[in-house]
């Protein structure tokens, strides 16, 4: 049975991670690695303090089943439906630019419960706060060297992190890659940008109509949503939970800075906004380096394989495009050069 690293505990991962039990259960043993402290990656749901207030989303905030998609991935969204993972999103999202043909759902639980459908699917072992620094080719497999010490032996490795991430890798990756693939994985381009979520005590009620906005006047603020009432999870007993997203230029700007400077600054455009918000019990920032990607690896759809003979192979949104269904397609993609290797 051979041992498979998945690296990145996000939504391409998870993907992975299930497609491989589904199709290869009786070759291999998944294992998945996350240096944070918890699965979701850019999909992750932010837990308030104490039990008084609903999660935040602080990375992505719904889902849009794409046309061009809706055939080949309708399995995957159909699944999610009868889970009740995935809700149609059907409250106000004041300027949001619907296309014929897509659907947008939101996740009644949170972001992160997409993610965590699929790992559960999976039946990987599931390690947090493993963060790895370098590959090393030993014969027929790949050790495997983590941040805090200490290695492991692995027969095949699917890396999902950010292209920066990944040539940032020790070891003997570099030498594996070509001139033209190091010159691929440089020329992706990500957006930037920093959230915030602020926690409510439950006697707070919000006064505007609607569950999220798109700005288009503020330098700062980019997106605010309600994410209990985008998420029609409103009730008595909890309090609301609200998440701030800002520009791409403001984030870019401001990139170098820590966030607990930028946070304050956020804050300030956001009651510029929403006069008379009311005071949170808590509010935690989160800033996104690897927001999105702007420009993808060429000639690369899906994946890119770095050796075939021990696999190992990039999948994620720096091959595609990020969305759902982009990361869908990096998940197939990988899958396929498993199948063929293993």
């Amino acid at each position: 049975m051979s041992r498979v690293l998945i690296v990145g505990a996000g939504l391409t991962g998870s993907l992975c991670a299930c497609l491989l039990k589904r199709e290869m259960q009786s070759k291999v043993q998944i294992v998945v690695w996350d240096k944070a402290r918890g699965s979701g990656g850019r999909m992750s749901t932010s837990r308030p303090p104490d039990s008084s207030s609903h999660s935040a989303d602080l990375g992505a905030q719904y889902i849009t089943a794409t046309s061009s998609y809706a055939q080949s991935h309708h399995r995957f969204y159909s699944e999610l439906l009868s889970a009740g993972v995935l809700q149609p999103l059907d409250s106000l999202v004041e300027g949001l630019k619907h296309k014929d043909g897509n659907k947008d759902y939101m996740t009644p639980l949170g972001m992160s419960s997409v993610v965590k459908h699929f790992l559960s699917e999976s039946g990987a072992e599931l390690f947090f706060e493993r963060h790895v620094t370098g590959l090393y080719r030993r014969g027929a497999s790949w050790e495997v060297q983590r941040k805090a010490g200490g290695s492991e032996m692995f027969d095949a490795i699917v890396l999902t992190m950010p292209a920066p991430q990944i040539l940032q890798l020790q070891g003997d990756v570099g030498h594996m890659l070509s001139v033209h693939q190091k010159q691929q994985l440089e020329g992706v381009e990500y957006s930037s940008r920093f959230a915030v979520a602020l926690f409510f005590p439950p006697d707070v009620v919000f006064t505007f109509p609607w569950a999220a906005r798109y700005v288009t006047d503020n330098p700062c603020v980019r997106y605010i949503a309600a994410d209990s009432r985008k998420r029609n999870a409103d009730g008595p007993g909890r309090g609301p939970s609200l998440v701030v997203h800002t520009s791409v230029p403001f984030g870019l700007k401001h990139l170098e800075r820590d966030k607990e400077d930028v946070q304050p600054i956020i804050l300030q455009e956001l009651n510029k906004l929403l006069p008379g918000l009311p005071q949170p019990i808590s509010i935690k920032c989160q800033k996104w380096r690897y927001s999105q990607v702007l420009s993808s690896v060429p000639d690369c759809p899906g994946h890119m394989t770095v050796l075939h003979q021990p696999p190992l192979v990039c999948a994620g949104d720096s091959f595609v495009h990020s969305n759902f269904d982009g990361c869908v397609e990096s998940a197939l993609s990988a899958l396929s050069v498993l199948k063929a290797s293993l």
